[in-house]
């Protein structure tokens, strides 16, 4: 079983930044494809970014391109997602999720473990 906790998350205005932290219960995080996904009041949770294994490969949705950037510490069992030019769309709960394949991909059920969340709010 893999822990995982979001911490980060909080109030911001329209084009500041945000760094979400994610921390893993296990020995094993290094195998782990880590992605970040989001669900905003009322929708469906959405795929924000994944990050394979060992950090090579990465995946952005079109919306968060250029603003987000996720990476990992494999030493630390952490991942990270930091948030730039933030937009009132990008209020949410973000969760942190786990893919025991290691790939990081982008289908949320694709991952084995789940994070409880944190809530992001970007006021205008």
């Amino acid at each position: 079983q893999v822990q995982l906790v979001e911490s980060g998350g909080g109030l911001v205005q329209a084009g500041g930044s945000l760094r979400l932290s994610c921390a893993a219960s296990t020995r094993t995080f290094r195998t782990y494809g880590m992605g970040w996904f989001r669900q905003a009041p009322g929708k469906e949770r959405k795929f924000v970014t994944a990050i394979s294994w060992n950090g090579d490969n990465t995946n952005y949705a079109d919306s968060v391109k250029g603003r987000f950037t996720i990476s990992r510490d494999n030493a630390k069992n952490t991942v990270y997602l930091q948030m730039n030019s933030l937009k009132s769309e990008d209020t949410a709960v973000y969760y942190c999720a786990a893919d025991s394949w290691g790939l990081g991909t982008r289908g949320a059920y694709e991952y084995d473990y789940w994070g409880q969340g944190t809530q992001v709010t970007v006021s205008s």
